[in-house]
């Protein structure tokens, strides 16, 4: 029954997994509910910061107001699903997906300055608080008009406005003639300078003029809205086409069914039996992480299937470490039954400490995070959940019910040639060269990366970039002219299928209205259209040193909590160990940035983040295992014990690391630009982790433990001179006596 029961189990996870990611049969396909980001089916989205120095509770209760009067302003424009949040302390991000008029969502989610109601004098008589609503109506004459309608304090102040207005007492203060208009400003600008004909004290107004239906649309609009309690300032823009939403939705499709593939195919060759088991967990892997996003609603963008997949590599880690514990015990004279449970018992606390490190990270990295790394942090943490869920229990219980019965070892995947491999290298005694081998590429790097200039994204520098699909190919020098023109500076590239396409970086930042200038010189120049532009992205340089700062905070405090987690389950020279390493492996992968010159921008700065989670998981293997061989080996010398301990966990080491490359390395050449900037710092940090568990966390911890060892036995030694001593001077006090 137990073995029938597992049979249907496997089935119905493979059933579930063909239904939910094809459609057929009776499950709905799991794309019907998944929300899709910007970078999947194009849109707009921008980050606005409040200009304030309000702190504290009085700077939540502005944020929180101007979100509203935002939320009010973007659902007017008839999108699906947009998104306004407070992002940090003091901004504003504002998604709009699908939104097909990039540009024209941008100028009107940009007028944020308070509306106001003034007089020809200046004066201001009431703000866009006092307006209770604005609608489109008819004028008298039968064309478009925008009716008023204020509450109680806007209609008595309304009331007083069109009484001086319409009395003909009221001068211009630029021009010092009569002026009878009530001008209504938006973002400094007159949006709307209606006449005042008589006093109107009904608290109900109707603008009428030559007004086209989508003027009076946008003005109705603009005029609901209501006063922001906060001027904004843009700060950051993105604008990803359509096209270029779904090219880049195929490609990483395609390219994480190639590194799910290439994972199982691994699995299979390297584990038999057990690889069958790992395969079923795994696909139940993928399909529970996917319908708990869709459970939560969470948008799925390009950083979120770059964690997903990582997750796929944490979740054959966890079934690496079992499996190999299980060899060992089938290797030691066990049965397999009694190997299986005795290698989930003692991989157990293992595989829990190395992804609790990782969700530390997550944590971590979801709360300083922004926008697309929010994403990518959410669905690491979901992923581990599942993972250790599928590895721990799913696994171990189809695994129980392979061996309930007769089954050959050998197609279990308990006898295999990996296990003679045995190495017996020496690390303790190598490990000033090991130091050596480390520091002199990290210092290369970093001497390089500064003499030379690290290569900062607009994202960290501040400025504008635009992809411009122009149709064919056009000389660099003609773009340089337009960017002269407009007094830009910057770089130009080719881009795309047949270099039709262009990049151009500039190193000012700039605001919509520039870069509608810029993009219509380019229309007049070249024929595009508002179509042709496939991207645009917008950075403040006060973007930078947001990320910076929130980068080093998240780097420290993760780095802090994941000490205090190795010192509560080991011991504080495992934690030692493990912090130096992890300071290694952030530094190298900045040295490998300079020494090759590659972009640094937010998603480094997320991929540095699950550097620090996700690398540790070695180093908490090889001190687990220093742990447990510690207890068994007491006689040991302690340089003899470490080295016997990274050999016996070398060859798990080098299988998770090659089958989390074999998931991510499709994602890094098929997946696109964005998710390639993910992958970059992943891969380094997993080769760097690889190394510094080896290189630098043991050799870190055998140092401390010989110095503590070397005290108490100093001590020691030296309580005892002490007792010979006065024993020697009260044996001589005795005989003279």
């Amino acid at each position: 029954m137990k073995k029938a029961i597992a049979a249907l189990t496997a089935v119905l996870i493979i059933l579930a997994c063909i239904f939910s990611l094809t459609g057929l049969g009776p499950i709905a396909p799991v794309q019907e509910s998944l929300k899709l980001g910007l970078d999947f089916q194009g849109g707009v989205y921008v980050v606005m910061e409040a200009q304030t120095k309000a702190t504290g509770e009085e700077l939540a209760d502005l944020m929180e107001r101007t979100q509203s009067i935002i939320e009010n302003r973007v659902n007017q424009m008839g999108l699906s699903e947009p998104v306004v949040t407070v992002e940090g302390e003091n901004r504003i991000r504002v998604e709009l997906p699908g939104a097909e008029n990039a540009e024209d969502a941008i100028k009107t989610i940009g007028k944020t300055a308070q509306l106001l109601f003034l007089l020809g004098n200046g004066s201001v008589v009431l703000d866009g608080s006092m307006v209770k609503d604005a609608y489109l109506t008819q004028g008298q004459t039968g064309l478009p008009a925008v009716g008023l309608e204020f509450n109680s304090d806007g209609a008595k102040a309304f009331a007083e406005a069109t009484k001086q207005a319409s009395s003909g007492k009221i001068f211009n203060i630029n021009t010092g003639v009569t002026d009878r208009a009530i001008y209504i400003s938006l973002d400094d600008k007159i949006i709307s300078n209606p006449q005042a004909k008589t006093p109107i004290t009904d608290g109900k107004a109707v603008i009428e003029g030559n007004f086209t239906t989508e003027e009076a649309i946008e003005l109705v609009q603009l005029i609901r809205g209501g006063a922001l309690p906060v001027n904004l300032v843009e700060v950051e823009t993105s604008v990803i086409g359509p096209n270029l939403g779904i090219d880049a939705l195929q490609s990483s499709v395609i390219a994480g069914a190639v590194g799910i593939g290439l994972v199982l195919i691994v699995m299979l060759v390297f584990y038999y039996g057990m690889g069958i088991v790992a395969n079923v967990a795994l696909l139940l892997y993928v399909v529970a992480t996917f319908w708990v996003l869709a459970l939560f609603a969470a948008v799925l963008n390009l950083p979120g299937i770059a964690g997903i997949i990582l997750g796929v590599g944490m979740a054959v880690d966890a079934n690496v470490i079992i499996y190999a514990r299980i060899r060992e015990e089938f290797a030691n004279g066990k049965t397999l039954r009694v190997a299986v449970d005795g290698g989930f018992k003692r991989a157990f606390s293992t595989v829990v400490d190395s992804q609790v490190t990782t969700l530390i990270a997550g944590l971590v990295l979801y709360q300083f995070g922004t926008g697309p790394v929010k994403g990518f942090a959410l669905t690491l943490m979901i992923s581990i959940f599942i993972s250790v869920l599928t590895a721990v229990v799913v696994s171990q219980f189809l695994l129980k019910s392979m061996v309930s019965g007769k089954i050959s070892p050998k197609f279990f995947g308990a006898q295999h040639w990996m296990q003679k491999i045995t190495p017996k290298l020496t690390y303790i005694k190598h490990r000033n060269k090991l130091y050596i081998f480390s520091a002199a590429i990290i210092v290369l790097g970093l001497v390089v990366g500064l003499i030379r200039g690290f290569n900062y994204g607009i994202d960290f520098t501040g400025g504008t970039r635009l992809h411009i699909d122009m149709g064919e190919v056009v000389a660099v020098d003609d773009i340089r002219d337009i960017m002269k023109e407009n007094g830009l500076e910057g770089s130009v590239v080719h881009s795309g299928e047949g270099n039709k396409e262009i990049v151009i970086k500039t190193t000012s930042a700039l605001d919509n209205e520039l870069r509608q200038e810029v993009l219509k010189d380019f229309n007049a120049k070249f024929g595009t259209t508002e179509d042709d532009v496939l991207a645009i992205e917008h950075f403040s340089a006060s973007v930078g040193k947001m990320l910076t700062n929130n980068a080093v905070k998240a780097v420290l405090l993760a780095s802090a909590c994941m000490l205090v987690y190795i010192i509560i389950r080991f011991e504080w020279r495992f934690g030692i160990g493990a912090i130096v390493a992890l300071a290694h492996d952030v530094l190298m992968v900045i040295a490998i940035y300079g020494l090759f010159n590659i972009p640094i921008n937010n998603p480094f700065i997320a991929g540095i983040l699950t550097v620090v989670g996700y690398s540790i998981n070695d180093t908490i293997v090889v001190f687990d295992r220093i742990r447990e061989n510690g207890r068994l080996m007491k006689k040991t010398r302690l340089e003899e014990l470490i080295d016997t301990s990274i050999n016996q966990t070398l060859v798990r080491s080098l299988m998770t690391s090659i089958t989390t490359l074999t998931a991510i390395l499709p994602l890094m050449f098929m997946g696109g630009k964005t998710i390639r900037e993910f992958c970059v710092p992943l891969i380094v940090g997993i080769l760097a982790g690889a190394l510094s568990s080896v290189t630098i966390a043991s050799p870190v911890y055998y140092e401390l433990a010989k110095r503590g060892k070397k005290s108490k036995y100093v001590a020691k030694t030296a309580k005892k001179s002490k007792k010979n001593v006065l024993r020697a001077a009260a044996e001589q006090e005795e005989a003279e006596k």
